[in-house]
């Protein structure tokens, strides 16, 4: 047996002080909660871990409830963490105590997908069937008497997120029944995105577990044989699941398929190295350009993809942006069970390709080389920061996402290098990409820490209120390990962005609780405390007010991740105080769907801390629209004091450019 390496760094978990707030630096933030404990042959509760943790190993999947919690998921397994006499994989964060609690979850929500609804509500869609010690058959068929799961494939779990005074009211617990509540189909990396009234639409998966979505040779690229699922449905239902051919024509890798929906309402779907246009209410495709230079960026591939913001300078078109992934050969990955190749001696590809998928200019959608990232990267993530940059976070340098106990030239586990894991060499530095700079410069990691933690397959990230980014997980093995070469983590992480260096935070009053397509204009007022070094009238002028939603992220992806800047004037005041005026959300419920987001407002680079608003109803329907209202016009001051200076230090953020004096009545009608 070839000797194990040593854990990168597995026993880093002491909780450091908050106050440690250094732009660029990551700063351990506590534990998770879910998996602690290392169970292969027998299962006994451990002892208590020795300082505070998640509980919750490597998170999976998490989002932000509201302005104080984060929920997370883990796949079924063994973590030390106990709830009910059984281990837990659910656990919720405080963001202000660092301190995490132990959630009830029925089912295995091992590679789920996840969707904020309307009214502010989370909903998952499927995961694996019940499994039980060192990723083993179940008891029964649907349930596991040891770890207590049940079977995961088609069940819809909702949860309502609460403040900490309330968390024990059954109202705030995880509505997790699939005798009540469940999908047509069994979906296992299944795909959903929200469409403008709020339903969600869920595309294909596997039946149950494996590498990659495929049987070799592959004689049968649409069920393969029941290991998959190429159909589509909706939640709240719409109808029967019907077949997607696009889930057939990428068979194999179409795993967490990136999909966004675009202006038009049709879907921007990309997988394998297939991209298309998706009508889903009609079941349309319309063929776009191939993949560039044949970089997979879907899973296991993995690469780091996200919209990049909706801006009035964009005429809010969307833009993806696809980062990193793997040129590995399509044969290389193999079958259900393992690759056929040591995917850990593959380097990862640093490609960069932007698409805009619907062109206002009415060119056809063509792929657009971008400057590649500064290393390759699998299972990198991307997290788009309130100024408008995007941070990519976490990953590895060679191979893909996954795990298994054998590869094809690797025929058992004792020979396996890095125990279970299909990746080497951990990414630890942080990179920031710049959208609005000029191309050849638009990446940079000056002045940013690097990470001592592995954070490899199962790792997350996602953005808190405080314009900070938390980082958690990471577990490339089938149960807890925490002797593997790459182990469990449970240590969460708390990464300060270049803008934590401004002295000072704008602070505003004033933000509203809900928001609405189009309509009456709304006011936010800016202290005089709010910047430094400048004048009022240079600072309204240097102000922007966005929405950011987070998403529900999982796998390196933030499913359901948007920016949007909204249009905005000022009037500046003799005090250095100044007024906003403030559209609502353009007219158009596709560019940002009905839902919770928090919005920011952005002085000389530098973002208030985040408020949580709804956008919308709140209700599942067609979404109302209005014009625009025109706002008011700029009104400067005469004479305004220069705030102190010295303010600022080291790298600020990105200014987005004056702001807009006239709203533009875009999208001045719904398409709905």
């Amino acid at each position: 047996m070839s000797p194990r390496i040593l854990p990168w760094l597995a026993l880093s978990g002491l909780l450091l002080p908050a106050a440690a707030q250094q732009a660029g630096s990551i700063v351990q933030a506590g534990s998770t909660l879910v998996s602690a404990m290392m169970v292969r042959r027998s299962f006994a509760p451990p002892p208590p871990p020795p300082h505070p943790t998640f509980l919750i190993p490597a998170p999976p999947q998490m989002f932000l409830g509201n302005e104080e919690m984060v929920y997370i998921l883990d796949k079924t397994e063994g973590n030390a963490a106990q709830i009910d006499s059984h281990p837990a994989w659910g656990s919720v964060w405080n963001i202000n105590t660092r301190q995490a609690t132990t959630m009830s979850v029925l089912t295995n929500t091992f590679c789920a997908s996840g969707m904020h609804l309307p009214n502010g509500s989370y909903a998952t869609f499927g995961g694996n069937d019940a499994i039980s010690i060192g990723y083993g058959p179940p008891s029964s068929p649907t349930y596991d008497d040891v770890y207590d799961d049940y079977d995961g494939r088609k069940a819809i779990r909702i949860l309502n997120p609460c403040s900490s005074a309330n968390l024990s009211s059954a109202n705030c617990q995880w509505f997790d029944n699939p005798a009540v509540l469940s999908m047509q189909e069994m979906r296992w990396y299944s795909t959903a995105e929200a469409l403008a009234d709020g339903t969600i639409v869920l595309i294909g998966g596997f039946t149950s577990g494996g590498y990659v979505n495929r049987n070799m040779p592959n004689t049968d690229p649409a069920y393969e044989g029941g290991g998959a699922t190429p159909t589509y449905e909706f939640y709240p239902s719409k109808g029967a699941a019907a077949v997607m051919q696009f889930m057939i024509t990428t068979s194999g890798l179409n795993s967490y398929a990136h999909t966004y929906l675009m202006p038009s309402g049709r879907l921007l779907v990309q997988a394998n190295l297939s991209t298309i246009l998706w009508e889903p209410n009609q079941n349309v495709e319309t063929p776009l350009p191939d993949m560039p230079k044949g970089v997979a960026r879907v899973y296991p591939a993995s690469g780091a993809v996200a919209m990049l913001p909706l801006t009035p300078a964009n005429n809010y078109t969307p833009t993806i942006l696809f980062c990193g992934g793997t040129d590995m050969p399509a044969d290389y990955y193999g079958n259900y069970s393992w690759p056929f190749y040591n995917t850990w001696t593959y380097p990862t590809s640093a490609d960069c390709q932007r698409l805009t998928p619907e062109p206002q200019d009415g060119t056809s959608p063509a792929y657009e080389q971008d400057d590649n990232m500064l290393e390759g990267r699998t299972m990198g993530q991307f997290i788009i920061l309130p100024d408008g940059t995007m941070l990519v976070v976490n990953g590895a340098s060679n191979g893909t996402a996954g795990f298994a106990n054998q590869t094809l030239y690797t025929p058992s586990l004792a020979q396996m290098p890095f125990y279970q894991s299909l990746a080497s060499g951990p990414v630890g530095t942080p990179a920031i990409y710049n959208p609005n700079a000029p191309k050849g410069s638009r990446w940079s990691n000056t002045g940013l820490e690097s990470s001592s933690i592995a954070r490899m397959y199962h790792s997350t990230a996602i953005l808190l209120p405080d314009a900070s980014v938390l980082i958690a997980g990471s577990n490339p093995n089938l149960d807890v390990e925490l002797t593997a070469p790459y182990p469990t983590t449970y240590t969460a992480e708390i990464f300060y962005p270049p803008y934590f260096a401004s002295k000072v935070r704008p602070q505003v009053t004033g933000v509203p609780n809900t928001l609405s397509y189009g309509g009456s204009w709304f006011t936010v007022t800016v202290s005089s405390t709010s910047y430094t070094g400048t004048s009022a009238n240079e600072a309204a002028s240097n102000t922007t007010v966005v929405l950011s939603r987070g998403g529900f992220t999982t796998h390196a992806m933030n499913m359901g991740q948007r920016h949007l800047q909204l249009n905005n004037t000022y009037n500046v005041n003799s005090d250095g105080s100044y007024v906003l005026y403030v559209s609502q959300v353009p007219p158009n419920a596709n560019l940002f769907t009905p839902g919770p987001a928090l919005l920011f407002v952005v002085v000389n680079g530098v973002p208030s801390n985040g408020t949580m608003v709804i956008v919308g109803t709140g209700k599942v329907e067609t979404q109302p629209t209005a014009v625009a209202a025109e706002l008011p016009a700029v009104q400067t001051a005469t004479t305004t004091a220069t705030a102190k200076s010295g303010a600022m230090s080291g790298q600020g953020g990105v200014m987005t450019g004056l702001v807009v004096s006239t709203a533009l009545a875009l999208l001045g009608t719904s398409i709905l």
